[in-house]
């Protein structure tokens, strides 16, 4: 199935340890999201594995105020389907699905924005999972596709 991210989403470069993705905004589905994480590109931080959620990993970002509310939100989301939750309820938070995941936290569950669909190097999303599993966090880069 050919989501609208992969035929008109502004493209971003995901750079997780030793792997690379592409992957696409999900502009049409999530407009809010897309325009405020575009704002603080280019993103970088330290993934690390999740608590709660399954073969996940995630980026924590404490009280961070991106600004907006719930769009395009899932609990369920699919390997390569970034989700961004605003704070609130939980901690802003990216979640970084790798396998068979469903968002929770220590509040319980959650539903994320799915702003993000990677669409190149899935064939590396489970090393990613494990290698943070096993040797924990590691650094990401979220960039537009093509910025040197």
């Amino acid at each position: 199935m050919t989501t609208q991210a992969e035929t008109v989403g502004t493209r971003l470069t995901v750079t997780a340890g030793p792997y690379t993705f592409g992957g696409a905004l999900e502009e049409v589905l999530a407009p809010k999201t897309c325009e405020a994480f575009k704002a603080m590109l280019p993103f970088q931080s330290r993934i690390i594995h999740s608590r709660w959620s399954g073969e996940a990993a995630w980026i924590p970002l404490g009280d961070l105020e991106v600004g907006v509310s719930h769009e395009n939100p899932t609990t369920f989301p699919a390997p390569g389907h970034i989700l961004l939750h605003p704070a609130g309820l939980s901690e802003c938070e990216i979640l970084f699905p790798y396998g068979s995941s469903r968002f929770y936290s220590k509040v319980g569950e959650l539903a994320g924005n799915h702003f993000l669909t990677l669409t190149e190097g899935l064939e590396h999303l489970r090393d990613l999972g494990e290698l943070v599993l096993w040797e924990g966090a590691k650094e990401i880069v979220f960039d537009l596709a093509g910025r040197p």
